[in-house]
């Protein structure tokens, strides 16, 4: 059984989500979404580092997966996002856990079965892959869609672990 957080960072949400996986099944734990407090940006990055922190020592997973940042026209934006998405990566890192990176096409592919799918299309298919989850909100859902492509990619027992078998 491997327990995996997926983190969808985001300066004012940050939305993450962890299941187990046991070979090809998948179970959901919990989900929720940190959201940032502070009068400017390094308070309201601390308290994202805290949230997170508090959420990775409650549900201690093993793996850790975090959605890509794109890079859009609003440049400030995206580097401030890409400052999020460093707490997102440093807080499991600081747990000693291993953290994988997805494109967000990726975890649509993975998840919905093609790379621009909406946010309906991906709260659904989590819906479907984690039968009675209660999603805490769109970025939750993200966070449980980044979660179930780690699974699916990173030899937790299902079709990464298959073709490794099948080379051995």
């Amino acid at each position: 059984m491997t327990r995996i957080i997926g983190i969808d960072p985001g300066l004012r949400n940050l939305g993450w989500g962890v299941i187990e996986a046991s070979g090809s099944r998948l179970s959901h734990v919990a989900n929720g979404v940190c959201h940032s407090e502070g009068a400017d940006l390094a308070m309201r990055l601390l308290s994202l580092y805290d949230q997170l922190s508090a959420v990775v020592a409650r549900y201690q997973p093993t793996l850790a997966a975090v959605e890509q940042t794109f890079v859009n026209k609003d440049g400030a934006g995206t580097l401030k996002l890409g400052q999020a998405r460093g707490i997102a990566m440093l807080v499991p890192a600081q747990a000693g856990i291993s953290v994988g990176e997805y494109a967000p096409n990726s975890v649509k592919k993975a998840v919905v079965g093609v790379g621009h799918a909406d946010k309906r299309q991906i709260l659904h298919m989590v819906q479907l892959q984690l039968p009675g989850v209660d999603v805490a909100g769109p970025d939750a859902a993200d966070a449980l869609a980044i979660a179930i492509c780690h699974a699916h990619h990173a030899g937790t027992g299902g079709l990464s672990a298959a073709i490794a078998r099948a080379q051995a």
